[in-house]
């Protein structure tokens, strides 16, 4: 995010079948005016001049891909750049998500990916994110949708559009289970698989990290204070030079064999912590399902 006057221009963009659609339907719903698959010549067109304070005061949103006429990562990456220098405060947000994932739902929609018109999906899905490289490392921010649903990702949306300039850090953190990848998103990724496992525990297997008596399990090891001290203290240490450096949002995730027990604690336990610093810090984790956003809160530091 550049500049200090709220977003006029939001891009997104990311990989075929990763929610671009529904984040621009998330944006409309918050305000912004929506133009899918925008030609790259017309961008700097669509987009609210630094003065812009229309009638409805609306700011733009665009949606950009390898399916826009005369696309390339670094036409995409120069444009944005341009409007930042023009003074456009403009905003990128780059979807992702698991190629199993993408793969299953062009196979269940029996939709042709864009680059795999003659041949098989996974190569179209290789190619694509080998070209949109470069833009995933330049984004403001980066949502993985693989496990979301579209009610996670319209309040993601929404966190991240509402962020205002010069606040804290967005911080983030999930557990998940290594069996089943490590989250694109994260920044940072702690592995707690040498923490006592209570799913040894016949009592404590079917809880997770959420129910007290696990907690207490996982608190009982005996490297447990050493380790959640050191960690939290590199954190508290760490993360506001990051915000120094311009990052606007974070990722931590912690990752354990189920993504049930271990993981899920130290996610809500380091999120409480951070919780005392940090204006806005959320928790989420990936692998208990039908809960959805466990605890998707915003947590504020007692101050004026």
């Amino acid at each position: 995010m550049t500049g200090a006057k709220p977003v006029r221009l939001v891009v997104v963009t990311g990989m075929s079948g990763a929610g671009r659609t529904t984040a621009l339907h998330a944006l409309e719903d918050l305000g912004f005016e929506a133009v899918d698959n925008l030609p790259l010549g017309l961008l700097e067109r669509v987009a609210p001049p630094p003065q812009f304070d229309g009638p409805a005061g609306r700011p733009t949103a665009v949606g950009v891909d390898v399916r826009s006429r005369d696309f390339s990562a670094t036409a995409l990456k120069g444009a944005v750049t341009g409007l930042a220098a023009l003074g456009v405060p403009t905003l990128t947000i780059f979807l992702d998500c698991d190629d199993a994932v993408l793969l299953g739902r062009f196979t269940e929609t029996r939709r042709r990916h864009p680059l795999a018109l003659d041949r098989p999906v996974s190569d179209g899905i290789a190619l694509e994110r080998a070209s949109l490289a470069p833009l995933r490392e330049i984004a403001d921010a980066v949502i993985d949708t693989s496990s979301s649903n579209v009610w996670d990702l319209k309040r993601r949306i929404a966190d991240i559009v509402h962020r205002q300039p010069g606040e804290d850090l967005v911080i983030t953190v999930t557990s998940f289970a290594y069996r089943n990848g490590l989250p694109r998103e994260a920044d940072l990724v702690f592995d707690v698989r040498f923490l006592a496992n209570p799913h040894y525990d016949p009592v404590l297997r079917p809880l997770t990290g959420l129910d007290e008596p696990v907690q207490q399990a996982i608190a009982a090891d005996p490297d447990f204070p050493a380790y959640f001290d050191r960690l939290t203290a590199l954190l508290e240490l760490s993360l506001p030079r990051h915000a120094v450096e311009g990052k606007s949002y974070f990722t931590i995730a912690f990752g354990c064999t189920g993504g049930k027990h271990r993981s899920v604690y130290l996610a809500q336990a380091v999120a409480e912590r951070l919780g005392k610093i940090f204006r806005t810090v959320h928790v989420t984790h990936r692998e208990l399902e039908g809960t959805k956003i466990r605890t998707a809160s915003t947590m504020e530091k007692g101050r004026a």
